[in-house]
């Protein structure tokens, strides 16, 4: 086994994905407290499905760097779903259902219709259920995941204090004259940010595990909105680590092997708890 990995080690690809792997991890783990107690967890599946269906006008197009057309569009999806979220006619919940399914609906119609290759149902379990491009990456996405995961996380800490109010009690921050408005909006343009980092990790229909599992793992254990936030942030990391390296090992796929993992995370940590409450 030692040998094994001493050998994998050895080679670029493998570095590269896991550094990919837990960077990304790090950033969905640090946001994923906060969209969870706002209960808004199904953000990620709105805009990984939004991130679907330009992935898929991209690839008509045959654009070389996709993320340079699916970031803008995914962030501006981000602004519209915060928006039309607040609208009276029109929930939250519903204005993710409304857009996620029509991007969805709208990405499978464009690669069937104009199909770039004769393995059309191959490119889409791959785009939903992540894809082994996390083995192939090339400097320059280690780069770009590298400056947006930096991004992220720097706007995290700087805000930190801002994110938690807004997160715990957003109209008595209003009140208090905490432009509460902007500090939604971060929030929403960061998470499209880490929706778009990860759907090669994972895939669109994967996402929200990496943002909800290690948050409602950590709450089974602790309390306080820090303790949580940095438990969350070590399993996100670990569980990365581990999926990806058992996918490089067994041969799984990298995304499905990572959220079985924080699945298997999530039931220890819920019986623990659970243990812990009855002593």
């Amino acid at each position: 086994m030692m040998d094994k990995l001493a050998f994998y080690f050895e080679h670029k690809f493998v570095w590269y994905a896991l550094a990919t792997a837990v960077l990304i991890a790090l950033c969905s783990s640090f946001l994923g407290v906060t969209l969870v107690l706002k209960r808004f967890s199904f953000i990620g599946d709105g805009l990984s499905h939004v991130a679907f269906g330009v992935m898929s006008v991209a690839t008509v197009l045959k654009l070389s760097n996709q993320t340079m057309l699916v970031l803008p569009a995914t962030i501006l999806s981000a602004i519209l779903l915060l928006r039309t979220g607040q609208n009276a006619k029109i929930k939250g919940d519903a204005a993710i259902a409304m857009i996620s399914v029509g991007a969805l609906a709208f990405g499978y119609m464009v690669m069937n219709v104009f199909a770039t290759s004769a393995n059309v149902s191959g490119d889409v379990c791959s785009t939903l259920f992540g894809s082994i491009s996390i083995l192939t990456l090339s400097d320059f996405d280690l780069i770009l995941t590298i400056v947006l995961s930096s991004i992220v996380v720097i706007v995290f800490v700087l805000f930190y204090n801002r994110i938690f109010a807004v997160t715990f009690d957003e109209a008595f921050s209003k009140a208090t004259g905490l432009k509460t408005e902007l500090f939604n909006l971060v929030i929403a343009v960061t998470t499209a940010i880490i929706i778009v980092l990860a759907m090669n990790l994972v895939g669109s229909l994967l996402i929200s595990a990496l943002v909800i599992f290690p948050a409602l793992s950590s709450m089974r254990l602790f309390r306080s909105f820090k303790s949580v936030t940095v438990c969350s942030v070590i399993l996100g990391v670990v569980c990365s680590f581990l999926g990806v390296m058992i996918s490089i090992m067994a041969g799984t796929p990298v995304g499905s092997t990572i959220v079985a993992v924080q699945v298997v995370v999530f039931f220890a940590f819920w019986l623990t708890g659970a243990i812990a409450k009855k002593g």
